[in-house]
């Protein structure tokens, strides 16, 4: 019996592990709670202003509108996210180098799920939404990290000043 019981939490500690990884959030730290370089969560309860972002893809390109957004340092952004398109689309907020990096993760990873709130993935015809609180100026990068839609034109550029 004892042999047993070690092979069964042998196999439940593997699991455990392999799902881990899937389930991790964007960049080396995984989740983001607090602040980082691009700011923090927002609070839903606090006022914020609606950014609307359209995901969609046609002839072969897929597409976030807008792709550039400007904001001030200090503002709380509530991104109203909708997928126009066919297929599940991801709006993954960060760094350039963390979104690039992530996306490397994301190619062996690519059913992996994000349960942060700098991130949201939407299946086909779906709506959600990111609350965000800008704290530091600087240049930041949204992209879908799908395997293939970043390359394919999902990507864009908020500028905090």
């Amino acid at each position: 019996m004892t042999n047993r019981a070690s092979v069964l939490k042998l196999a439940v500690f593997a699991f455990v592990l392999s799902t881990g990884a899937a389930l991790a959030g964007p960049g080396a730290a995984g989740h983001h709670d607090g602040e980082v370089a691009y700011g923090k969560p927002g609070d839903p309860k606090k006022p914020s202003r609606p950014v609307q972002v359209v995901m969609s893809e046609k002839d072969g390109k897929m597409s976030f509108i807008p792709d550039r957004i400007e904001i001030r340092r200090g503002e709380q952004v509530r991104f109203q996210l909708r997928n126009n398109g066919e297929l599940d689309h991801e709006l993954v907020l960060a760094t350039l180098e963390e979104n690039l990096k992530h996306a490397v993760e994301m190619q062996k990873n690519p059913d992996m799920e994000h349960d942060d709130p700098n991130a949201k993935r939407l299946a086909p015809k779906k709506a959600g939404e990111i609350v965000w609180a800008f704290t530091k100026p600087g240049e930041f990068d949204f992209s879908c990290l799908i395997p293939g839609h970043r390359e394919a034109g999902m990507t864009g550029k908020i500028i905090v000043k």
